[in-house]
């Protein structure tokens, strides 16, 4: 009588198939590091595009939106508000730092500014430059440093609350506000210019 044995072909499948699944996981493996090579080669290449705003066209626009607060100098006499210098120091993220001033800038002077003695067209002119300043400069800031800066938050709440409601929206408010984002725009450009010249 003979005995049946298993056909080696089944034995061969087996292994084949174990062969297959190997190479299958090897090759799930290299695609997954080809996309994360290839996302980060667009993303490095993306970041360093959209930063050269900060080098060719941040200074320019700079001094188009100061030179606008000049011209919307007013003969009211105030006093200014504390200046809070030491977020400055202490801002370890800069171009964040920056982009956050814009952003609060603009929606600062969106407020009620019938009462102050600017040219409306002159005020819309600032607001488009400095939001095209922060949209563009939003571009060039990490993912991990995204994150608002609550201090500087509260400050330009206080400014809105404390002096243009307090003070009704007064031409003599507008024009210490208008004193004040002056001096955080020259500080913002000096921000910037460290950051080009550490590059």
């Amino acid at each position: 009588m003979r005995r049946c044995r298993s056909a080696p072909t089944q034995h061969l499948d087996t292994s084949d198939f174990a062969l297959y699944k190997g190479n299958f996981k090897v090759l799930k493996m290299l695609s997954r590091v080809f996309f994360v090579c290839l996302f980060l080669g667009l993303y490095s290449a993306g970041s360093s595009l959209s930063c050269r705003w900060m080098d060719h066209k941040f200074g320019q626009y700079s001094k188009n939106y100061l030179d606008l607060l000049n011209t919307m100098v007013s003969e009211a006499e105030v006093d200014t508000v504390a200046f809070p210098s030491d977020l400055y120091s202490q801002a370890e993220d800069k171009l964040g730092f920056t982009v956050q001033i814009l952003e609060e800038v603009a929606l600062l002077f969106e407020k009620d500014h019938s009462s102050a003695s600017w040219d409306s067209s002159t005020v819309e002119n600032f607001l488009n430059i400095v939001t095209m300043q922060a949209n563009s400069l939003h571009s060039c800031v990490s993912l991990s440093h995204k994150k608002k800066n609550k201090k500087l938050h509260m400050y330009f709440k206080r400014l809105s609350h404390h002096v243009l409601e307090r003070m009704g929206h007064s031409a003599e408010a507008w024009e210490l506000i208008r004193k004040e984002i002056q001096t955080h725009l020259m500080r913002t450009d000096l921000l910037v210019s460290s950051l080009q010249t550490a590059n």
